[in-house]
């Protein structure tokens, strides 16, 4: 298992001109209401940002990371999601509802490194 994960994490970083990279990680909103507003799901495709990309904005409607997209590449794949919340204890990483997670890799593999740009 250790060296499937290493050679997920290292296929996962492989891209081109990528403006971000870290690891993603996924959650449950289970409905409660994130910092951008609104509910969501885990079936819905949407992200938890670190507050280094999310910024300093206690009101969602004067938040510009609020409702922008990111793609999120892994292991020769690519998908969407859009920012909803921000994450307190992510530092540089992100996380995803299982819904992106699932699209570019195994929900058992739990941290992936992935690279990602807004969209």
């Amino acid at each position: 298992m250790a060296l499937a994960n290493l050679l997920l994490a290292l296929a996962c970083t492989v891209s081109s001109a990528i403006a971000f990279s870290g690891d993603m990680t996924y959650y449950d909103p289970e409905g409660a209401p994130g910092a951008c507003g609104g509910r969501h799901l885990g079936s819905d495709k949407v992200v938890s940002v670190p507050f280094s990309h999310y910024g300093n904005c206690p009101n969602p409607n004067n938040c510009p990371s609020c409702g922008k997209t990111m793609r999120i590449h892994c292991n020769g794949k690519t998908t969407t999601a859009k920012v909803v919340d921000n994450c307190e204890v992510c530092a540089g990483d992100i996380d995803f509802t299982k819904a992106v997670f699932s699209n570019l890799a195994d929900l058992d593999f739990g941290r992936v490194q992935v690279t990602w740009e807004w969209a």
